[in-house]
């Protein structure tokens, strides 16, 4: 087996040291420019312009994403408002009804007072009636028992 160092050792040393300035450099270099447009026309130009126009979609969405929040935002802002309104004007219509009711009730209560007094009263003026109607009558037999008791007792 020999070393391949042996034979790289035995191999002549190439012409024009490390660069050979013969035709293939500038055909090396005109490979690359062609290869380099080539490339670009077919891949980075297009991939550009899908990139500028994904970047102009993200952007365009970007920006109808934050005025969509901002109306979001007022409209939170308008509802939470006019919940609040609501809310007092609950509160008002509720106390108003209870003060109302508070009314009605002392009002009724007023006039079932009255009306009882009123019955009471009329009542106490038919048992005074009855009381003055019955102590006369009783009064009259009282003296038709004593003038009878007095007829029995003494004869004429």
């Amino acid at each position: 087996m020999t070393s391949w160092l042996s034979l790289a050792a035995t191999a002549p040393p190439p012409e024009g040291g490390l660069f050979d300035l013969n035709a293939t450099l500038p055909l090396m270099a005109v490979q690359v420019v062609i290869l380099t447009f080539i490339l670009n026309k077919l891949f980075f130009r297009p991939i550009g312009h899908a990139v500028e126009n994904r970047e102009g979609y993200v952007a365009t969405s970007r920006s109808q994403a934050k005025e969509r929040l901002a109306k979001v935002e007022r409209l939170e802002a308008e509802l939470k408002a006019r919940l609040r309104d609501a809310r007092q004007q609950a509160q008002t219509l509720i106390a108003e009804a209870e003060a109302e009711v508070r009314q009605l009730h002392r009002e009724a209560l007023g006039a079932a007072m009255a009306e009882a007094n009123a019955v009471r009263e009329a009542a106490r003026r038919d048992i005074d009636k009855e009381r003055a109607s019955a102590a006369e009558v009783l009064e009259q037999n009282a003296r038709d028992l004593g003038d009878l008791i007095v007829k029995r007792l003494l004869p004429a």
